[in-house]
């Protein structure tokens, strides 16, 4: 009987020594995945990338059962599989090269996530670097970007984090199978962020922390990304092959500036010297974007707030850079307290204010 094709996409994929590289030329060789599993072991191996183990591996492999047994555990963990095959495919990811030949998919991917974001950097931030990549990644989720990051310590979480609590979406590329987290404390965001975007793996499940998966999976962010900004990475870091894919891909890089003698910003020197866009404000990042992008995004907050009451504004005044009761407001406007819990429910409601434990307010940023 013959393969199916999907079947032999999603075995082909599950095999450890396959990589997007070494996927894309078997099928360039072959014409098909089947055609892959039919190939005789000899000439599996004259293929450019293939060894004796690789072919080894395929020769060995069982499509249907493997792809059976990668469905049903997508089934049991409530994930979708989407292959390169499938129309609803990312179209900004199937233009990398060479496109992942399978995502793994928990939470949901949408059309409006073709306006993203990759917001990446170091997982020791300094308390500056924190601050950036709240703040960028706040107002790019309030202004309609998705933001995309790969869950790791330090600025990735920052950005997930940031993006949810400015009522935003985010996508975050993982370099495991979704059935493994890594770094392990993050299984609250992780589960966070798939009520509010996606989390993302092109590895079969299973697959556990290797340090040959995140370069692998850095071109992925880039790939499903408008643009790349970095916010702090030192000179070797890996946050770097993210910012070069996306170069490599004719895609945006943007760089936040630090201390001149700061270790954690002399790659994003080195990026702003190749040429990457150096930025001092989210509106920096969205100017760079052509008009038909420009179009689809969301005022930044200062035209929002222009169109507030006066009410609205003076309460604003008061919140500044502090956390405020409910009591303060109202003593201070002097104003009813259900027409003070209106004007905030109204500024909660247009993302610029948040409500936190025991009625305070502050100012979303």
């Amino acid at each position: 009987m013959r393969l199916v094709e999907a079947d032999a996409v999603l075995a082909l994929n599950s095999l450890p020594l396959i990589g997007p590289n070494n996927f894309h030329n078997l099928l360039a060789t072959f014409g098909s995945c089947a055609g892959v599993f039919e190939a005789g072991g000899e000439t599996l191996k004259n293929v450019a990338g293939v060894g004796p183990k690789t072919a080894e591996q395929i020769i060995a492999c069982k499509p249907p059962e493997r792809a059976k047994q990668e469905r049903k555990l997508a089934k049991r963990e409530n994930v979708r599989i989407i292959s390169f095959l499938d129309e609803d495919y990312p179209k900004a990811l199937r233009a990398s090269h060479p496109p992942p030949p399978v995502l793994y998919v928990a939470g949901e991917l949408r059309d409006e996530d073709a306006i993203a974001v990759a917001v990446v950097g170091t997982r020791t931030p300094t308390p500056y670097g924190k601050i950036m990549g709240e703040n960028f990644s706040a107002t790019l989720a309030k202004r309609g970007f998705v933001v995309v990051s790969g869950l790791a310590r330090g600025i990735d979480s920052t950005a997930h984090r940031a993006a949810i609590e400015a009522g935003g979406r985010t996508i975050a590329v993982v370099g495991t199978g979704l059935d493994v987290c890594y770094p392990p404390e993050n299984g609250d965001l992780m589960r966070k962020i798939t009520r509010h975007g996606a989390v993302v793996s092109q590895f079969p499940f299973g697959t556990e922390p290797d340090r040959q998966n995140f370069p692998i999976r850095n071109r992925t962010i880039s790939g499903l990304s408008l643009g790349v900004l970095v916010v702090e990475a030192g000179d070797k870091s890996g946050t770097l092959i993210t910012a070069y894919g996306a170069l490599e891909e004719g895609r945006e890089v943007f760089a936040i500036p630090g201390r001149a003698d700061s270790s954690k910003s002399v790659g994003c020197h080195k990026l702003i010297q190749k040429g990457a866009k150096l930025v001092m404000s989210p509106d920096d990042v969205v100017s760079e974007f052509p008009p038909e992008i420009q179009a689809l995004v969301k005022r930044p907050e200062s035209a929002v707030k222009a169109d507030l009451s006066k009410e609205a504004r003076d309460l604003l005044s008061l919140l500044g850079e502090n956390e405020r009761h409910v009591d303060f407001l109202i003593g201070e406007l002097k104003l009813p307290s259900s027409v003070v819990l209106g004007i905030l429910l109204e500024l909660e409601l247009k993302g610029i204010v948040r409500q936190l434990p025991g009625k305070y307010f502050a100012l979303l940023r």
